[in-house]
């Protein structure tokens, strides 16, 4: 399949590189050369590192199904575009309105939104039945789900087609209903956010709260590891996002997370968050 990847962050990158392994004909668009010239080094980086571990993997075979590109048009004969831009509402609403514009009427649209529902971006389209999420989970080279969400008026076709894409990574589907955060983060985030306040109030240390998920629940990895590889400031956008939606106490906003984001400690992409990198 023709895939188009809109937006060359962590997840756009690694949707672009599994999308590419799987044979097929990925093109990844961002706003600069410059930006762009650095999501295909994270790529070669990350296909290298997974080549030593797995022969099989020919990271010039792979890279050389991906096209970096700064022109949106280049993704308006794509059967599959994903986008993967920052989680803001209504940039992602407006990226919809001109991918309709642009993209082939067949062409499938689908968001990685980690907090927002579909249909608040569907509903900018006129392709509602074309149109899905598709939530991979970060480190995608590494994580083994995606969340499939539909609307009422996401057909058929359009799930199963995306379905396929999945089982074609080698990767497991979950078909969710439309609603904010899905399954997956919305039993995360109220974990991780009561770990932050367990920071907050002094029960006990980063470390100490991380061993004891690790140990006592059997978590690969602590909920505060988790949040710094997630990034402090994308946590506090979607808990704010969640709180102010549902005024559940459960996505409350501890203030040491404001704190921490204030002072630019965002985890492991800034350096220092709850550990040093």
């Amino acid at each position: 399949m023709k895939i188009g990847v809109l937006g060359s962050g962590i997840m756009g990158n690694g949707i672009a590189q599994v999308m590419a392994a799987s044979n097929n004909q990925v093109t990844l668009v961002d706003i600069s050369e410059e930006v762009l010239k650095r999501a295909e080094a994270t790529i070669r980086k990350s296909l290298t590192k997974l080549s030593q571990k797995n022969p099989s993997i020919d990271p010039e075979q792979v890279l050389s199904r991906l096209n970096f590109s700064i022109n949106k048009q280049d993704l308006q004969d794509a059967d599959l575009v994903i986008e993967a831009i920052t989680e803001n509402i209504e940039a992602k609403k407006a990226v919809f309105r001109e991918l309709d514009q642009l993209c082939n009427p067949k062409t499938i649209l689908a968001s990685n939104t980690s907090s927002f529902t579909i249909k608040e971006m569907s509903d900018v389209t006129e392709r509602a039945d074309r149109v899905c999420g598709m939530h991979f989970f970060n480190p995608v080279p590494l994580m083994d789900l995606v969340e499939i969400s539909a609307t009422n008026e996401t057909s058929g076709e359009t799930i199963q087609t995306a379905e396929r894409l999945v089982n074609q990574m080698n990767k497991e589907s979950i078909l969710v209903r439309d609603t904010p955060l899905f399954v997956v983060n919305r039993l995360l985030v109220p974990m991780i956010c009561e770990a932050i306040a367990l920071v907050e109030d002094g029960t006990a240390t980063p470390v100490d709260i991380d061993k004891g998920m690790k140990l006592g629940a059997n978590h690969p990895i602590g909920p505060l590891r988790l949040a710094d590889m997630i990034g402090l400031d994308t946590m506090l956008h979607v808990q704010e996002s969640l709180f102010e939606r549902t005024h559940d106490s459960k996505y409350r906003v501890p203030n040491l997370l404001r704190e921490m984001v204030e002072k630019g400690e965002l985890g492991k992409k800034s350096g220092k968050g709850f550990y040093q990198y």
